[in-house]
């Protein structure tokens, strides 16, 4: 059997391995969040300090994506898939030894440097390894369930090892993941990189790290210094002015790092904002609904955890299901039923009050999962099938890039939507008050619901529970708000896949039916001019 042919053979294996390397991202993603108050008392951590223990790796991932999408693809995808492997392993080991705060923020850095090599590579693999684009949008399905899953897997995994073992168990349970992925992929990934071997581009590679991190940054930072701060303005500022050079000097170069006129083709930049627009959705959404669960309606962290576990269960089920339906109907029609559903099911979650029962929240999170299942694997097919397979280490990039600028964006924006209101509300009901309430307790009532219950702790008898019982319905106010804007964000993206993304793939810039197979590049020219002519 030639090169080619085992490639084929194994490449249902393959994919076991790239999710399997993917669900340590996606898990890490959501895994902490719920370890947030343990770390507080055990590290004694202030407020800034467990912010960036979330954030420094969002902000490095994001950061560097491009970048290590670019040499994955100069020098070769497995290899750079490995090294991720390796350098998130030492990162997720570091982080579960140490003993300050800023020590944990630097190893979660690290961990953001081993994700960002990681997450593309697994994608752009991929798109080589399953040339038919049929067989290849059913393979994305499977990829972008087990995303879905490990998202949602987060927040169970991270409230159970809190619950039974100490904290460092929620990084120490990377390393079975990592070592059996890194093994599994020296036998099972096949080599792959871009054949023409572009040369390097420092100064992008410069101008999209320095640019995606202020622009991350200044959406991290938001909420909690305020929009209009002028350290936020100015990280604005500073992220449009690099991101713009980065877009001039990609036009202007020959061997660019982004081909910047692939935003041109509507099938690759309205897949992409479909993409932006599910994930704010679903970043926001999350981000609301943990909360609600454990402040308002009294589940541990555990708890929560298992009542999220349909969002996981609904992708792993609808997102490989979503390439037959886009055989049957069309990429447009799927992608805009999709976030259709998402954005009719965050709008429904507005009827949820402080006593919802558990069943009457479940179907509307079943809405809202199907709709992503509908919408993450389409999307992502109809971004790496826009560019030749040499590239697709890029083309990965680019659509990991968008996931996480739009999670990150939708946590602020509904986040800062919620803490407006919830603020607002407090501050109305203590304004009412007989008896003026110390600033103090007003200010810690104010900055969130949290703070609040731990105030209504310290007073006895109906005084307690008047302030629980306005906190929670101050709190259930917000979050509505909170869910109009992600339903808002669902709907744009509907509108947009409706009108500018095409029913089916057609030839683009490069795509499908312009590939190069970049399998393995040390194949002889024999074995590759064959290959490229049964696959013509």
């Amino acid at each position: 059997m030639n090169p080619i042919e085992t490639v084929h053979a194994r490449r249902w294996w393959t994919l076991g391995v790239l999710c399997f390397s993917l669900v340590v991202i996606t898990l890490d993603n959501t895994i902490l969040n719920v370890a947030i108050p343990t770390l507080q008392r055990e590290l004694h951590a202030t407020n800034s300090q467990l912010q960036w223990m979330v954030d420094s790796y969002t902000l490095v991932f994001a950061g560097l994506l491009l970048t290590a999408g670019s040499l994955g693809d100069r020098f070769g995808r497995r290899g750079a898939l490995q090294i991720g492997l390796l350098v998130f392993g030492v990162g997720s080991v570091v982080a579960a030894l140490v003993d300050t705060p800023n020590e944990l923020i630097a190893a979660r850095a690290l961990m953001g440097v081993g994700g960002a090599f990681i997450m593309p590579s697994t994608l752009s693999v991929l798109t080589n390894v399953f040339t038919d684009p049929a067989e290849r949008a059913r393979a994305i399905g499977v990829w972008a369930g087990v995303a879905g899953i490990g998202i949602a897997l987060g927040p169970l995994a991270g409230g159970f090892l809190v619950e039974h073992f100490y904290w460092g168990s929620i990084f120490l349970v990377n390393i079975p993941i990592v070592l059996i992925a890194a093994g599994a992929a020296a036998v099972l990934v096949p080599t792959s990189k871009d054949p023409a071997a572009p040369r390097l581009d420092p100064l992008g590679a410069a101008l999209s790290i320095a640019g995606l991190s202020c622009l991350l940054y200044a959406i991290i930072e938001a909420p909690s210094n305020g929009w209009g701060d002028p350290i936020i303005l100015a990280a604005f500022g500073l992220a449009a002015f690099l991101l713009a050079i980065l877009v001039v000097w990609e036009l202007r170069i020959t061997e660019p790092m982004l081909d910047m006129k692939l935003f041109g083709n509507p099938r690759f930049s309205a897949a992409s904002s479909g993409i932006a627009l599910v994930f704010f959705a679903l970043f926001g959404s999350l981000f609301l609904l943990t909360q609600y669960f454990q402040f308002v309606l009294g589940y541990t962290a555990l708890q929560t955890g298992v009542r999220l576990l349909p969002y996981a269960a609904v992708l792993m089920i609808v997102a490989p299901l979503s390439a037959r339906f886009v055989e049957h109907v069309g990429t447009k029609l799927v992608v805009t039923i999709g976030l259709s559903l998402v954005a009719a099911g965050l709008f429904l979650m507005t009827q949820l009050d402080v006593s919802t029962s558990y069943p009457d929240i479940v179907w509307r999170i079943v809405l809202v999962a199907a709709g992503m299942g509908c919408t993450m694997a389409p999307a992502t097919e109809s971004i790496m099938g826009s560019l030749p397979l040499a590239k697709a280490g890029v083309g990965s990039a680019v659509n990991d890039t968008t996931r996480q600028v739009g999670g990150a964006l939708g946590v602020a924006v509904i986040g800062s939507v919620l803490a407006s209101s919830y603020g607002s509300k407090i501050g109305h009901a203590i304004a009412r008050q007989s008896r003026p309430v110390p600033k103090p307790i007003a200010d810690a009532m104010k900055s969130q619901l949290g703070a609040a219950l731990a105030v209504a702790n310290r007073f006895p008898g109906q005084i307690g529970n008047l302030i629980a019982r306005t906190a929670r319905h101050a709190f259930v106010a917000g979050m509505h708000q909170g869910m109009v804007v992600g339903a808002a964000a669902a709907l744009v993206g509907a509108v947009v896949a409706l009108v500018w993304l095409p029913a089916h793939a057609s030839k683009s810039v490069g795509g499908d039916d312009d590939e190069v197979l970049a399998i393995d590049a040390t194949l002889s020219a024999e074995a590759f001019s064959a290959s490229r002519a049964s696959h013509d």
